[in-house]
């Protein structure tokens, strides 16, 4: 089944303010060696959809820079391939588009001119497999307008402010609420949307002829009686970042063997990303390292224990680093003691800092800072 692939890069940024200040929520480095972009575009080339746009607002240079020409997910192509649409102005003022719906009517006339059967729209703030095959068999089965992702269980924090529904037998929704309420049993949508494209195009124009603002109030929300919209229900592995907390404590989880297998251990369903010719890692004579994710180019003299080092960090003689996520290019100095750290890219820590956080509030530098 051809599908057109649609992904919101900037729709959480202000959820996580710190990691998206000279970024898209969708280039937050993740795991090592990942952005999140990554998990999104890869689920849906491994479920063959080629023509896929990625809508960027603002801060969206990281972005360009890691996607390239797409060429390393197979979406350098000639026809369809890898689409970034800059940020159009709003379709009432001359303006930015704020919401999910208006960055939609903004690219309305590139939706109109392509071919493909369905649209398959996704935020970009999780990392997760999907198999969007089986999304799709389930989405055509049911003769469904709409079919929407969700997770079943006890509403966390991260999904309160999520949309939740109920079903009927058959999976239909025949229910919604804007909000969760936390510590509920809830069906609560993850934002991952299955729908026509002709039924999208009508709801735009609908969208823009009645001055419509919210795609989930207005596009899903008011039309459960009046179309057919299923939920799908995902069982899988799914890390959802939201904040700070939710940044450490999931990349944190990738040094259990079970989530690592689960996000990257599936030899069908590969998470691909930018490739950078680097060097192996070198470990000189005083190195120590415990559970620990270590990317490729990185130098450690000191001490690792409990930490993800991305590509090309750089740990001291004496160094200690505990508990900590140190991005691309973070160099310490000797004698230098981390615990609960994240570093951004290309920090600098000097010779004999200490630094450190808590599990909760990890303590952050940012891009390019020196210590």
């Amino acid at each position: 089944m051809k599908a057109l692939g649609i992904i919101f890069s900037n729709i959480h940024n202000e959820t996580i303010d710190e990691l998206t200040r000279k970024r898209t929520s969708a280039s937050i480095p993740f795991g090592g060696r990942y952005r999140l972009i990554d998990f999104a575009l890869s689920n849906l080339v491994n479920a063959g959809v080629d023509n896929v746009g990625i809508l960027a607002q603002k801060n969206y240079q990281s972005l360009m820079d890691h996607l390239g020409s797409g060429k390393d997910w197979d979406l350098s192509r000639r026809n369809g391939g890898l689409v970034i649409f800059p940020p159009f102005g709003n379709y009432k003022i001359d303006t930015l588009y704020t919401s999910r719906l208006e960055a939609l009517i903004s690219i309305k006339g590139f939706i109109e001119n392509q071919k493909e059967e369905l649209v398959v729209l996704m935020d970009c703030n999780s990392a997760n497999i999907i198999d969007f095959n089986e999304i799709f068999d389930f989405h055509l089965n049911k003769g469904a307008d709409i079919t929407i992702l969700y997770r079943h269980g006890k509403c966390e924090k991260d999904l309160e402010k999520n949309m939740n529904f109920i079903l009927n037998e058959e999976g239909r929704i025949t229910k919604a609420n804007l909000k969760s309420k936390i510590g509920t049993i809830t069906n609560s949508c993850i934002n991952m949307f299955i729908l026509n494209r002709r039924l999208l195009q009508g709801l735009l124009e609908e969208a823009i002829s009645q001055g419509m603002e919210s795609f989930h109030r207005d596009l899903i929300f008011n039309n459960i009686k009046s179309l057919k919209i299923y939920g799908y229900e995902h069982k899988g592995v799914y890390l959802h970042v939201n904040s700070m907390e939710n940044y450490f404590k999931y990349n944190m989880a990738l040094l259990n063997r079970e989530t690592k297998e689960a996000l990257f251990g599936n030899k069908n369903h590969r998470v691909y990303t930018k490739v950078r010719d680097s060097a192996p890692t070198r470990y000189g004579f005083h190195a120590k390292v415990e559970n620990s994710f270590i990317a490729d180019g990185c130098e450690i003299e000191g001490t690792v224990i409990n930490s993800i080092l991305f590509r090309g960090v750089k740990i001291g003689r004496g160094t200690i680093v505990k508990n900590s996520i140190l991005m691309q290019d973070t160099i310490t100095g000797d004698n230098v003691k981390l615990n609960y750290v994240i570093t951004d890219k290309n920090v600098t820590i000097r010779n004999r800092n200490h630094l450190s956080g808590c599990e909760k509030i990890p303590y952050y530098l940012g891009k390019n800072t020196m210590v």
